[in-house]
């Protein structure tokens, strides 16, 4: 069928009762191949792109570190797809100032994977940071 001999729906009409067609009910739908909506009556617009930003997201965990005796945030980052982050995907993450030096990547005291973990002289600065991007974009800083 021609896009051109297909049927033009005013969406003022759609749930109308002096609509045309009688609506479908879903009792009489066939469970098979079958798809009502594949008619060809009514087009469904394509986007010309994804529209959908998909990014990477990271856990954040918190330790103690005896030798600093302070806290010591650590960050396991994922991709997109869920994915663990690779070393070099996670320091693409990090402004060039800090990787290597304030971020470095070690192993995890408790779960021996190995996470980016922020130099505990540098604790203060990255968690003050931190909360003020959390309130700054209006959500709450939570323990869970």
């Amino acid at each position: 069928m021609d896009i051109d001999e297909m049927e033009v729906v005013d969406a003022d009409m759609v749930g109308d009762a002096e609509q045309e067609d009688e609506a479908v009910d879903i009792d009489d739908i066939n469970n098979g191949d079958d798809n009502v909506f594949a008619s060809g009556k009514y087009v469904v617009k394509q986007e010309g792109e994804d529209t959908v930003h998909k990014n990477r997201s990271y856990d954040l965990s918190i330790t103690y570190d005896f030798y600093y005796q302070t806290p010591r945030l650590w960050l396991l980052g994922y991709s997109e797809t869920g994915q663990v982050l690779s070393e070099k995907e996670i320091f693409e993450d990090i402004m060039a100032d800090y990787a290597k030096k304030t971020v470095t990547i070690e192993s995890h005291p408790h779960s021996g994977r190995k996470e980016a973990s922020i130099h505990p002289c540098n604790h203060a600065k990255v968690m003050k940071k931190i909360i003020d991007t959390i309130e700054m974009n209006g959500g709450k800083p939570e323990v869970h």
